[in-house]
């Protein structure tokens, strides 16, 4: 096999001292360690870390290969439900970031490569990962690596020494690991295929004794004790080993995602089991299954190993979803484990892996070879199922705020579900005599009528996303997922009454199946079925009188902005045609926008950065940012109107066959002749829906520029408000995801 190094283990036993140091014909290589730990306080945590040296390219003169070096790493609180995070990446991170957009890596989403962009071209990374301080040090003849505050050396005897630590929050691990088996191999005899098609060796310690100490976020500083697993891989990429060896035949490399499991059972028996998979077309590339003895005995299996991820969670900081639960199966080995996360949420969140993966603490039940087993074990998931674009990424937003919806107002509520709907916990009297089932069907039918067919989900992820991008944690605030929703579906269902709409969300509007005087009432009560979500532990008194007073401000000017809609302009507009005074009309149209649209949407932004403890400076960026958005929102809705809506979402032209005063309407009578004014006044007027007429219109406000204009209108509002907000903010991966929301809204279709 000329693809490996000279340097490779061959048959015999792996010699530590030889194989744990840094490989030099390695092109990808990384240390890797976990464990899990009971504290002398009597805290239950686990915690993985991974040391990684890549080669990134090569010294023109000497030939040597050029590495890139990161860490990281992540601690699990079972008991706290929490999940602590830090990645350090190379200083080289950003100008290698450039280049792989060049290459066309990355997320294949326009807007998100070009948010991306923006961040790597001024040198930095997106939080969390953050850059080095300093180069790494990779001694070269011994096992020590010092990657920022992070380290890893190999003692003798087996033994390692890890320390880890982070600022974000204070947390700090010193822990040696000390084997009490020899070294096994992984994959076939040792050889695995790597995340990009290469060549590599594995190898793993998977019985380790674990002593030392913690100190955890606030100061708690404790020993702590358990058991740890080791391992190492290492290969070159077949284009490295063809430039060493012209002979080598090179194959297409191919991006590859992969289930890894490392368990330890509480006999003292370990069990690996792994299954690769083409990140592209799903095709399966591998999967096997390694038992590892108490006496250090190894038996694998490569055939009939399956690995079925269950019960999928979903993220709602990057809205991937992943399983929480794996059964793994291999009828040869007598082995069925129901591998279960301690709790779902341990998500890691790196613009490494597209961007992120899922690698947390694990329980396992089931039986191995025919007798009951149980243990700990981690879970890695990577590679699968990403959302690469943001029309999947809000798809997934949309899915997620159902689920909250029907979360909060069910169709078979508890007793408690139907009281917080009704009234307060203190308050069970107040149910005497109510009569569940037909509340269901008087108050939430009609409601759920409306969210369960889905809509633009970006009001709901305006709260979450502004929380994460000044530093807080939306994980925190899931539930207001929904609360946003219920307060837009409100106005829907009235608005359809009120406007004599039939249809909405491809459907009949609520009022036509559930007669109107259900659906003011219902639309009405959705403004207050949010109010219970808002209540909880983690804010203080203060935020929660803020929350609740930008919450009402939300609510005031969307009855305002309905207010205006209902009433109309025909009471100034024979006045503003005869003077051709446009920019009067412009104001009052956005006026409406602004009211029914962009300050309810500026208020729930507002909401999501008081929750994350925003300054006030960025408050109000984030309210101004959202405001400017919702502004453009309605204005792109305008022209979309007139230009057509992408998978005949609204029939071309149906603001002029009803005869609708627009923004592009308003920009024309401020530059056409009084005779043209007049012409276009009447033609709306007649509120014909007969395509030749539609179209005439059109052509007209295409002609004169209005048009265009609006679309620029709409961007010059966005760019304006980001180059304010932008200086505010962190550069993260929130920050990024605002960037491409802002492109997002002003480049859509539907």
């Amino acid at each position: 096999m000329s693809q490996f190094p000279p340097d490779w283990p061959g048959a015999g036993a792996i010699d530590l001292a030889v194989h744990d140091p840094p490989h030099a014909s390695s092109s990808t290589e990384w240390w890797y360690l976990h464990a899990h730990l009971d504290t002398a306080t009597g805290r239950k945590l686990s915690v993985f870390a991974s040391f990684f040296r890549i080669v990134v390219g090569q010294d023109a003169d000497t030939k040597a290969l050029q590495y890139a070096h990161s860490v990281m790493w992540a601690l699990t609180d079972a008991d706290g439900r929490r999940y602590h995070q830090a990645c350090r990446v190379d200083p080289a991170t950003p100008r290698l970031g450039r280049e792989k957009l060049a290459r066309g890596e990355g997320p294949q989403d326009e807007r998100l490569r070009r948010a991306a962009l923006e961040v790597v071209e001024r040198g930095v990374v997106p939080y969390p990962d953050r850059l080095l301080d300093e180069p790494a040090f990779v001694a070269l003849d011994r096992l020590e690596l010092e990657f920022g505050p992070c380290s890893l050396r190999a003692l003798d005897g087996g033994r390692y020494a890890l320390h880890l630590e982070t600022d974000r929050p204070q947390l700090t691990l010193d822990l040696e690991l000390h084997a009490t088996l020899p070294a096994v191999r992984h994959g076939e005899d040792g050889v695995v295929r790597g995340t990009g098609g290469e060549d590599m060796f594995y190898y793993f310690l998977p019985q380790c004794v674990v002593t030392g100490t913690v100190v955890m976020p606030g100061g708690d500083s404790a020993a702590a004790t358990g058991r740890g697993w080791y391992d190492h891989e290492f290969g070159r990429s077949r284009a490295v080993a063809v430039a060493a060896d012209p002979v080598a035949t090179p194959a297409p490399a191919e991006e590859i995602g992969w289930n890894w499991i490392g368990l330890q059972l509480a006999d003292g028996r370990a069990v690996t089991a792994w299954q690769m998979i083409a990140e592209r077309t799903g095709a399966p590339r591998g999967q096997g299954c390694i038992v590892v003895g108490v006496d250090g005995s190894r038996r694998a299996w490569h055939d009939g190993v399956t690995i079925v991820g269950q019960t999928p969670w979903t993220s709602t900081r990057t809205f991937q979803t992943y399983p929480s639960q794996w059964r793994v199966h291999v009828p040869a080995a007598g082995l069925d484990l129901d591998v279960r996360a301690v709790f779902p949420d341990q998500e890691f969140v790196t613009v490494i892996s597209k961007p992120a993966f899922w690698e947390g603490r694990c329980d396992v039940t089931g039986t191995l070879d025919g007798a009951a087993v149980t243990g700990l074990g981690y879970v890695e998931r990577s590679g699968q199922g990403g959302l690469d674009d943001l029309d999947g990424f809000f798809g997934a937003v949309g899915r997620e705020v159902r689920k909250s919806v029907a979360a909060i107002i069910p169709f078979e509520p508890t007793f408690e579900q139907a009281r917080d709907m009704v009234a307060a916990p203190e308050r069970d009297h107040v149910m005497v005599g109510v009569d569940i089932p037909r509340l269901v069907e008087t108050m939430v039918r009609p409601v759920r009528e409306i969210t369960d067919r889905g809509g633009k989900s970006w009001r709901s992820y305006a709260a979450l996303v502004c929380c994460d991008a000044v530093g807080g944690d939306s994980r925190q605030f899931v539930r207001w997922l929904a609360l946003p929703e219920l307060m837009h579906v409100g106005s829907l269902i009235v608005d359809d009454i009120e406007d004599g709409s039939t249809w909405r969300r491809g459907g009949p509007a609520a009022h036509v199946t559930y007669g109107i005087p259900l659906c003011i009432n219902a639309g009405t009560a959705c403004f207050f079925m949010g109010q219970r979500i808002l209540v909880g532990p983690h804010m203080s008194a203060t935020q929660k009188l803020r929350l609740y007073d930008l919450y009402f401000e939300a609510l005031r000017a969307g009855h305002a902005g309905q207010a205006l809609d209902l009433g109309g302009f025909d009471h100034v507009l024979d006045r503003l045609v005869a003077a051709g005074d446009g920019p009067d009309l412009e104001a009052r149209v956005l006026a409406v926008h602004r009211l029914k649209t962009a300050a309810p949407a500026a208020a729930l932004a507002r909401m999501g950065a008081v929750a994350g403890g925003a300054s006030e400076a960025q408050i109000d960026g984030l309210g101004q940012f959202f405001e400017s958005v919702g502004l453009a929102f309605q204005i792109v809705d305008d022209v979309l109107n007139l230009r057509g809506f992408e998978r005949g979402l609204k029939s071309k032209g149906e603001d002029v066959a009803h005869g609708k005063i627009t923004l592009p309407v308003a920009k024309a009578l401020g530059r056409l002749g009084l005779a043209a004014r007049m012409e276009l006044a009447a033609a709306l007027a007649r509120k014909s829906d007969d395509p030749a007429h539609i179209g005439e219109v059109i052509g007209v406000l295409e002609a004169c520029g209005a048009v265009e204009d609006c679309a620029v209108q709409a961007r010059e509002l966005v760019e304006a408000a980001w180059y304010k907000l932008a200086p505010l903010l962190e550069d993260s991966l929130p920050k990024i995801m605002l960037r491409a929301f802002g492109w997002y809204v002003l480049e859509r279709h539907y």
